[in-house]
């Protein structure tokens, strides 16, 4: 049975496969009303738009739901089910071949649409009268719409219905006007009388016939001439469209053909008419809410649109899709069609089978039906395509496979998405069912079994490519080295080039090339790889991975000037390296040994080039590749005998993988071919170049993940050894060839047993410490790592012997590298442990560096080379016992045996005396001690000993001036002594001195204490008086005992001229009248005090003096304030006198009326004082005697007289007498 025979319609008859608005001739319009499959899904949109239709025009929410948004893929059927609803709404008669007239309801019967509901509300529809205007709004859009092109379209077609002028909106305002005057046919018949030709015919020239239209004008409307030339010349300058004017005038026409009917406009391709212009989806809304508004509900807009928005708009920004959904959401009805509603019109319309041949066809896919789903099975790259899934969908779509439909669907949207086509299927001018009628006609003569190949859907869309592709092809069919299959091949991948749902792999083109059920997919696979490699060759397609691309004449020839673009051998080095080292290894540089956490630095290597540059490493890894031109000398005893080189390396050897190889070239050509050309000056150039670019992105991928399964399975080799390596990951390869070589070349690694946590912090610890033993570390024990301990000590002693030194850096760095291989820190650690076990001792500009400073300086990387090292020399044991047996006579203890331990006991000791030798200095310095030279001199000794920290120079200068340092030795005790005990009665000998010295004439004059006092004078100014201290004691108390005897004597004589004065100022408060306690007490206060400082006072100079002048002021105060206050008492009882003289005898006492008065007590007499003179002796001498002493009687007498004379004058002058 051939396949042609399995149909139930004749597979080659006549479709209208593609629904266009104006072609509506009863043949077409009888068969697409026959055929039309009201699929499950078709018929749930039947209900939802025939629902909506039917609400009641008074419901007020009908003015929300004229708005019907219909959206569908390419191919979805939306185009044919818009054209069908204008069918039946216009319920229009058809006549078929018999020539029988049917109406359009009468087509969807039961045997159509099943639900009853729904043929109900269909038959409701079509009881009232409605105009339907369908139209391809694409089509009906004129250039000279500017300004507004959606209105002014419904504009058009809404005239056109009436019977208008569709190019001439003002005319066809005019024939309205006309037609509502009811003059519209007189107005006809009067141009074509005037004109001699039909209105309809000539209206599109009026200019040539104003005239003629104002005559017209003028007979209808019974204007005159005039009027009617105004009148029409006004038309087109007056005349506006807007929204509101077209849904007035639309409102205008529904009343004119009753209350019920209704107007529908049927717009397809809206959605790509409106693009991404914000301005027409908003005159889309508008129109559509306002028709609604203004015609309550009876004008309906049903429009359709790809559902897929970037099929139709590109890639719009996200606002303007946000805008372009708010359109679609102002219509209340929204009706999607899917792809599955095109595979089952296809299989109702195209591919129904008669019934013997289903039963034929069961029977083959229960012979072969395990067979036929083997062969159709795609790779993994895309998404699931569908397969038969039983005998029933095996004769639904034989000789399809289900795949077709979803694949030939993507195959047209993507085809028009990227413009590989002309107009026309942009437009529709092939369908689905069209395709599918072609592909199956191809294949009709042959038999049953056989399928058709995804090529053979090409011819559907051949017509109507873009010249440049169409030739790539056509020029593929005239090439003698190419073959038909090459042919079909190409317009295969040509077919599946843009589309996501599939890639050209190998695996997928034997798929959509089997053409018959038990097809060889073995030699068939064999076929298309001989294929593509020709079409390769010719630059036909291009190769990225496992995939195959078809490429355009544009594609082509960039594809050839990047195969032609020459790249250098060190170029595929370089990206090869890149690949290996910085993406496969993680730009890895360093290898981390474990067990020491050290990083030691790696060398790479590729092809004898390195990556990193020349200079020094710690271990080498060299990786051989096909890009080496001596890649053949690398057998396995070339690979050994290369690794075994120098120090050794590691050798890293890939397989010769061409593809992989091949694919580096085909990327860096690519990548350079791109960076050199892409200047953006061409647009379609730039948009290849972009599409090169991504496939070479995805190149790179595959690059990268296959170098690691190359290296992951590249031989290994290092130090001559032939490495069983198997890991999991290309970094755990790396790191055990690197162990591996590091620890064969590195042979005396494992001689650091103990690897410290944390190192830095053990080195502080050995540094500070005073004893090393005090931390538990000896350096023969494990923890001390003796067998480093002893190679480092060794090439110490030989670099730094002597006065020689040796630079701390050049230590680390000798013992970092072959064939130690010991981390820094851990290097260092030994180091100290030896500087602090007194093997070697650390040298810093020129000077020492104690080992308790010299952290920082070891931690520092710059400041290693600063620090340098000596051996120390080992002291002669004679010096070192005599040294010993000194400490006895310095300490008085005997000192430890070994160097170090005495070296340290010596320094601690010495240091404790310098510590207080210049703690005693800083006292001497701010007072009068003893022994300031001798601590001075010690000081200065002691440092300069100190100041060898080599033990051998500082035992040599103790021995050598032991004498020195006994006498040093004592100086100290005594000093030492002095500070600590003796100093407090240093203090109390200059206090006592200082007491003394008050009364030291008079106590001179005491035989016992002048002798005790000269004694503690000769103490005081002693250089050691050390040894005399313990008199001091005594001695004061000698003294002070004399000195207390005449301080008693002095005070009670002094104390007694202090009271006569007393009793004489007390006399005279007596004699004045005026006395009184308090009086008494002020006056008398101040010769008291006077007393009391007398008693207190230590010097007897200063009881003289307080006896005397300070007594005799005292005294005269006393008597100066005394007469004050009697001068006061005689002025306040002369004024009381006066004012009682003054007042009135008789005259009341004023302060009581009822009390009398008491009786005045008589107050004493208050003497007035007479003027006191005072006489001063001496002067009185110096006037009336010559010379200083009193030498005779006669000048006795002389100046007795005088001073007789004196003060008999002043007595008679009633005056008193105070001598001076």
């Amino acid at each position: 049975m051939n396949i042609k025979d399995l149909f139930f319609k004749p597979l080659d008859r006549s479709i209208n496969g593609v629904v266009k608005a104006d072609q509506n001739d009863d043949a077409t319009v009888y068969q697409e009303l026959d055929e039309y499959v009201v699929t499950n899904e078709l018929e749930r949109h039947f209900r939802d738009f025939f629902q909506s239709y039917a609400t009641d025009l008074k419901d007020p929410s009908i003015a929300n739901r004229v708005g019907v948004w219909i959206s569908g893929f390419f191919g979805s059927g939306k185009s044919h089910f818009l054209k069908t609803l204008s069918y039946i709404l216009a319920n229009r008669p058809v006549q078929g071949d018999d020539g029988k007239e049917r109406r359009a309801v009468s087509f969807f019967d039961e045997a159509k649409v099943r639900d009853a509901f729904i043929r109900a509300d269909i038959d409701k529809a079509v009881t009232s009268h409605a105009d339907v205007i369908l139209f391809n709004i694409d089509s009906k859009a004129s250039s000279n719409d500017d300004g507004n092109p959606i209105l002014n379209v419904f504009l058009r077609v809404f005239n056109e219905h009436q019977g208008f002028s569709g190019d001439h909106a003002h005319i066809a305002h005019m024939e309205r006007h006309l037609s509502q005057k009811g003059v519209y046919e007189d107005f006809k018949l009067a141009f074509e009388r005037s004109s001699g030709h039909s209105w309809e015919s000539e209206r599109d020239g009026f200019q040539f016939y104003q005239d003629d239209v104002e005559a017209a004008i003028s007979e209808a409307l019974k204007m005159s001439p005039e009027a009617a030339h105004k009148w029409f010349e006004a038309s087109e300058e007056t005349f506006s469209v807007s929204v509101e004017n077209f849904c007035h005038w639309v409102k205008e026409y529904l009343e004119e053909q009753g209350k019920d009917s209704r107007i529908l406009f049927l717009v397809d391709e809206v959605g790509q008419f409106i693009g991404s212009d914000t301005k027409l989806m908003l005159t889309l809304q508008t129109i559509t809410e306002n028709l609604g508004t203004i015609c309550k509900g009876r004008a309906w807009i049903i429009v359709t649109s790809q559902a897929d928005m970037d099929a139709v708009l590109g890639e719009l920004s996200s606002s303007k899709a946000n805008d372009f959904s708010k359109i679609a959401g102002r219509f209340k009805t929204r009706l999607s069609l899917s792809s599955s509603n095109t595979d089952e019109v296809i299989q109702k319309r195209l591919l129904r089978k008669t019934p013997e041949a289903t039963e034929a066809l069961k029977a083959v896919f229960e012979q072969k039906g395990d067979i036929l789903k083997n062969q159709i099975t795609f790779d993994r790259s895309g998404p699931t395509l569908k397969n038969f899934d039983g005998p029933d969908s095996f004769v639904n779509n034989y000789p399809f496979a289900p795949y077709h439909f979803q694949l030939v669907q993507k195959v047209f949207e993507e085809i028009r998405k990227v413009g590989a086509t002309g107009a026309h299927l942009a437009y529709g001018e092939r369908s689905m069912l069209d395709a599918f009628q072609m592909a199956a006609s191809a294949i009709s003569t042959e038999e049953v079994g056989a399928l058709v190949p995804m090529h053979r859907f090409y011819t559907a869309v051949e017509g109507f490519l873009d010249t440049a592709v169409k030739r790539t092809i056509d020029q593929a069919g005239e090439n003698a080295t190419l073959d038909s299959f090459d042919v079909q091949m190409l317009r295969t991948l040509f077919m599946i080039r843009y589309v996501d749902l599939i890639k050209g792999t190998l695996d997928n083109l034997v798929t959509l090339s089997i053409e018959k059920i038990d097809e060889d997919k073995l030699g068939l696979r064999k076929r298309i790889e001989d294929s593509v490699q020709r079409l390769e060759k010719e630059s036909l397609i291009t190769r990225n991975g496992d995939e195959f691309l078809f490429l355009t004449n544009e594609e082509r020839d960039i594809t050839q000037k990047i195969k032609a673009t020459e790249i250098s051998s060190s170029e595929e080095n370089k990206e090869l390296s890149n690949l290996i080292f910085k993406d496969l290894l993680r730009d890895t540089n360093k290898y981390r040994h474990q067990p020491n956490k050290m990083d030691y630095s790696l060398g790479r290597y590729l092809d004898a080039h390195s990556l990193d540059g020349k200079y020094e490493t710690d271990l080498r890894v060299d990786v051989i590749s096909p890009l080496d031109s001596d890649y053949a000398l690398y057998s396995e005893a070339g690979c050994i005998n290369k690794s075994s080189e120098g120090d050794g390396l590691i050798l890293f050897k890939l397989s010769d993988d061409k593809q992989f190889f091949s694919e580096l070239k085909t990327w860096l050509r690519t990548n350079k071919f791109i960076r050199l050309n892409d200047d953006g000056s061409q647009a379609d150039i730039t948009r290849i170049l972009a599409d090169r670019g991504r496939e070479n992105q995805e190149r790179k991928k595959r690059l990268r993940a296959r170098i690691e399964d190359i290296f992951l399975n590249a031989e290994a080799y290092a130090l001559g050894q032939h490495l069983a390596i198997s890991s999991a990951n290309p970094l755990s390869k790396l790191d055990e060839a690197c162990r591996y070589l590091l620890e064969n070349t590195y042979t005396k690694l494992n001689y650091i047993k103990v690897y410290q946590q944390d190192p830095w912090r053990e080195l502080n610890a050995v540094l500070t410490v005073d004893d090393i033993g005090q931390i538990g570390l000896s350096l023969e024990g494990e923890e001390g790592n003796p067998k480093a301990t002893r190679d480092v000590e060794q090439y110490i002693g030989l670099r730094a012997s002597g006065t020689e030194r040796i630079l701390l850096s050049d230590i680390v760095d000798r013992f970092s590298k072959r064939p130690y291989g010991w981390p820094d820190a851990e290097v260092l650690l030994i180091v100290g442990r030896l500087a602090a076990a007194g093997r070697i001792s650390f040298q810093l500009g020129g000077g020492t560096l104690p080992v308790r400073e010299a952290l920082e300086p070891l931690q520092n990387t710059r400041r290693r080379r600063e620090v340098s090292i000596i051996k120390k020399r080992q002291t002669d044991e004679a010096v070192l016992k005599q040294a010993r047996n000194l400490t006895q006579g310095l300490f008085s203890s005997m000192g430890p045996a070994t160097e170090k331990e005495l070296f340290e006991f010596y320094t601690t000791h010495f240091s404790k005396w310098l510590a207080n030798l210049k703690s005693y200095k800083s006292k001497t310095d701010v007072g009068r001690f003893p022994g300031k030279s001798v601590i001075e001199q010690s000081i200065l000794s002691l440092e300069r000993l100190l100041s060898n920290d080599d033990s051998f120079d500082f035992f040599k200068q103790v021995v050598d001036k032991k004498d020195d340092y006994l006498d040093l030795e004592e100086d100290y005790r005594d000093i030492h002594e002095f500070f600590s005990n003796q100093i407090h009665t240093w203090q109390q000998l200059q206090q006592a001195l200082r007491h003394f010295d008050k009364n030291r004439q008079a106590l001179e004059r005491d035989t016992q204490a002048s002798k005790a006092l000269s004694e503690l004078q000769s103490i005081e100014s002693a250089k050691a008086p050390y040894g005399m201290l313990h008199n001091v004691a005594t001695l004061i108390s000698a003294v002070e005992s004399v000195n207390e005897q005449l301080l008693t004597e002095k005070r009670a004589h002094a104390i007694g001229r202090v009271d006569e004065k007393i009793q004489q100022l007390e006399a005279e408060i007596a004699k004045s009248g005026i006395g009184t306690p308090e009086l008494s007490n002020r006056l008398l206060r101040p010769l008291q005090i006077v007393k009391a400082d007398i008693e207190a006072e230590t010097g007897i100079a200063g009881i003289y003096m307080l006896q005397t002048e300070t007594a005799t002021e005292r005294f005269d105060d006393g008597l100066y304030e005394l007469e004050r206050a009697v001068q006061a008492e005689i002025e306040r009882r002369a004024k009381a006198q006066q004012a009682a003289a003054s007042k009135p005898e008789g005259t009341p006492d004023t302060g009581s009326t009822s009390t009398p008065a008491p009786q005045a007590t008589p107050q004493a007499p208050v003497a007035k004082p007479k003027p006191v003179v005072e006489v001063n002796v001496a002067s009185l001498y110096n006037k009336t005697c010559e010379g200083v002493y009193l030498e005779t009687e006669e000048s006795i007498d002389q100046f007795v007289e005088a001073l007789r004379t004196e003060l008999q004058a002043a007595i008679q002058a009633d005056k008193r007498v105070r001598l001076r």
